[in-house]
């Protein structure tokens, strides 16, 4: 454990930004496992859709407060995109 006042401070701070950071990526989860889950029980296009927007939302906020890369966001976007695309379409 630290022992000067700089790194008590520091640690405190990494505390925060972990459950901080822990509380994002949850999110985050949850709204992809959402439209995951929709697209399994083969949910009409309708409600596809409003969960995607709600997921692609997510995982840019996600991303602009450095809880993920931008690269990252982008990449699980795109295949959620691809994901429902081919859902609707079958």
């Amino acid at each position: 454990m630290a022992n000067h006042p700089q790194a008590l401070k520091r640690h405190r701070q990494s505390l925060k930004r972990r459950a901080r950071n822990r509380h994002y990526r949850s999110i985050m989860r949850g709204a992809v496992k959402r439209v995951r889950a929709a697209i399994d029980e083969g949910a009409e296009q309708s409600v596809l859709d409003g969960l995607f927007r709600t997921a692609e939302r997510t995982l840019h906020r996600v991303a602009q407060k450095g809880v993920i890369s931008s690269n990252t966001a982008s990449r699980k976007i795109g295949r959620l995109a691809s994901a429902v695309d081919k859902a609707t379409k079958s």
